[in-house]
């Protein structure tokens, strides 16, 4: 069963969450998000429903709450069924996405550098998470939470590295692909399905400090264009000049080399941003 919501919060989520307040934060891709505050705090309550072009949209949110329960307090991470797919409720994280905090830098007269430090904080994210056995698998800069204390890393329901219940768990066909490294859109294009590495992870981070900066696509490709052409370009292509100043540019570079070998981990990232911001 198809829609195109947004949903409301079911009665019996409702119950489990008691809501103080909510309000939508968005409605896409078959997934309803919003910010609820309850008597112990404020929580990320998502429902996943089936889109039009996937059906594993529906499971995400449980699956992303199975991966969770592996990362922080189990009693935190709130999930189960609804009638259009699975719903899970999580901590709320506080922040600005990577991509609205750096907007400034693409303006005509803005900042031409952006900050080395707030760049440092998203690889960090990545780092744990790697350091932890998982890889993310869907790195973008919505998903880069760069909040007053810290940075989070959200949106894990395409990650891997640990237990899946398998009544969650679908392939993975891809992230979205304004990010993805040339190895995972080749192999979706070859085979409709990929695995993802922590080397395309750090390719996906080097496009989003990239994107944030500069408003570009790492790869040009029109905006109309559909998936399959859009994955066919980042095969065929090389990327887009990398012209951010300084050492960020230095590091972005090396994060998108086209061969996964050829990229550093992502704790080398850590180190060479880490130097520069000192």
């Amino acid at each position: 069963m198809t829609g195109n919501g947004p949903f409301e919060i079911p009665d019996h989520v409702q119950g489990a969450v008691t809501p103080l307040s909510q309000t939508l934060v968005t409605n896409r891709r078959g997934s309803t998000v919003w910010d609820v505050r309850t008597p112990t705090g404020r929580a990320a309550v998502k429902l996943g429903y089936p889109s039009q072009t996937h059906s594993w949209t529906a499971l995400a949110p449980a699956r992303e709450a199975t991966i969770l329960r592996q990362l922080i307090d189990p009693e935190e991470v709130l999930f189960g069924e609804w009638e259009k797919g699975t719903w899970s409720a999580q901590p709320w994280q506080e922040g600005q996405s990577l991509y609205a905090l750096w907007e400034p830098h693409r303006q005509a007269n803005g900042p031409a550098a952006p900050s080395i430090g707030e760049a440092l904080s998203c690889a960090a994210a990545l780092a744990n998470l790697h350091e932890r056995g998982w890889v993310h698998g869907d790195v973008q800069p919505n998903h880069l939470v760069i909040g007053p204390a810290r940075t989070a890393l959200i949106d894990l329901g395409l990650a891997q590295g640990g237990e899946i219940p398998e009544i969650y768990d679908f392939e993975y066909r891809g992230c979205l692909v304004h990010y993805e490294a040339p190895e995972i859109s080749q192999s979706v294009l070859a085979s409709g399905t990929a695995v993802p590495t922590k080397e395309a992870d750090v390719y996906a981070l080097g496009a989003s400090l990239f994107i944030s900066a500069t408003g570009r696509r790492h790869v040009p490709y029109p905006d109309d264009a559909d998936r399959k052409d859009q994955r066919q370009a980042i095969v065929d292509k090389p990327h887009r000049l990398i012209n951010l100043p300084g050492t960020l540019g230095t590091v972005v570079k090396e994060m998108m080399r086209r061969y996964p070998a050829d990229r550093p981990t992502i704790q080398e990232v850590c180190e060479n941003l880490d130097l520069a911001a000192a």
